[in-house]
Parts: C-alpha cells; structure tokens; sequence
C-alpha cells in the first residue's frame, strides 16, 4: 500500500481547521501539510515502477514475506485432491497439514514453508509438488494512535513505512507534535522507541529514519 492510493484530503487535513479571522496562522501545520503532498507526489513514482515490475496481476509478491499468526495460507500438493487446503496460522504461530503434522510458520517465508513441507511429505509421496501461497495477509499489522484522524490497526500489505502509516490513520491533527513522534518495537523480547521527527522528513533531513515497519510496531504521535 502506497501514499498515492489515498486521497489528499486523507493525507492531510491541517488545511481543513477553521481560521477566525484575526486568528494567527500555524505555519507549522501548513508546513507539514505541504510537506506529506509532497512526499505523496515522492513515492507515487517508485510505486509505479513497482506496480509495471509486479505485471498485470495486480497481485503483490509475498515470497519474501514472514508469515504471520492470523494469516491464511493455501498448501497444494500436485495431484493429491485431498491435500489441497486452506490453512490459518495458529496465534501460537503453528498449523497442521495432513501427514505432515504441526508446522511452526511464524517468521518463515513461504519457500521455506514450502521446502519444509516437501521434506515430509517426499518419503511418502513420491516426486510431490508442494505450492504454498498467502491467501490471506491477515497477522501483519500495525498500530497507530495519538494524534492521528483514524487512530487504529492497519493490515500491512506487505509492508509500509512511516510516513504511510500516518497516511493511512488520515494523517496528523493541527495539534500533533511532529517531531516527538516515536515507534515502540519489541526487539530481543524487550520494548525500544525509535524516534521520527516528521519536520526533518519534511526538510528532506534523516531521511533514514522514515523506516519499514514490522508486525507489531506502534506508531505514537504525542
């Protein structure tokens, strides 16, 4: 999902605040407003080179993707009708597929998952096929609150940085603090911050910092 898929009203809103007259102006949040349409205007043009590399599926290549608990996987074995299934990772990150017993697929890729799957099964079929696909890109999500217009959690499909997570939460309000921003992640079973001051974006500044989000990262705009 890309900044250009959303409207600029979404993108943006500080512009859409009443000004009393004699009111003074916040050339901050007009500052940052013009800044996230730029930014759009940015990362529409890798999108469609991405779009032009993926063909005319429209179909995003999830072979690199780290299954999640919460997604839907489709396990295929050629020729064998009875082990053609859907299956739904397990919040424990398991599941089970016939003959094969309990997979752990949590942080996998589907190749993996696919090559695991074969080791099993060969001894018993034969010069199997395996295909294994997502169907459904249901655990990989992000969460965003704090000074957004829609607060809340957000499918990633496959991934998505910063900037677009507050695109998609509708962008910050008049009264965000920009450049207090920070991600929680649980790196190594403990809880860091990473910080993201949206003004240094906005000058083309740390650019490095506008990083791709995990499963699980939660974006606070104080």
């Amino acid at each position: 999902m890309n900044v250009k898929d959303f409207p600029i009203s979404l993108i943006c809103t500080a512009t859409a605040v009443p000004i009393r007259p004699g009111a003074p102006k916040k050339p901050a949040a007009l500052l940052v407003c013009m800044a996230l349409l730029s930014l759009a205007a940015a990362f529409a043009a890798p999108a469609s080179a991405q779009e032009e590399q993926e063909g005319d599926t429209g179909t995003a290549d999830t072979r690199a993707y780290q299954v999640q608990p919460g997604d839907v996987l489709h396990v295929q074995v050629w020729r064998e009708e009875g082990l053609d299934q859907e299956v739904l990772v397990r919040p424990d990150g398991g599941f089970s597929f016939p003959l094969a017993g309990d997979i752990s697929a949590v942080g996998r890729t589907v190749e993996e998952l696919q090559a695991e799957i074969t080791s099993r099964l060969e001894r018993l079929i034969p010069g199997l096929v395996v295909t294994v696909s997502v169907r459904e890109i249901n655990g990989n999500k992000v969460y965003v609150l704090g000074q957004v217009n829609n607060p809340g959690e957000f499918v990633m499909n496959p991934r998505i940085d910063v900037v677009q997570a507050l695109s998609i939460a509708g962008g910050t309000t008049a009264f965000a603090a920009t450049n207090d921003i920070f991600v929680l992640r649980r790196e190594n079973g403990r809880q860091v911050a990473l910080p993201f001051q949206l003004n240094d974006i906005v000058r083309q500044r740390n650019l490095e910092q506008n990083i791709l989000l995990e499963s699980g990262d939660v974006v606070v705009v104080p």
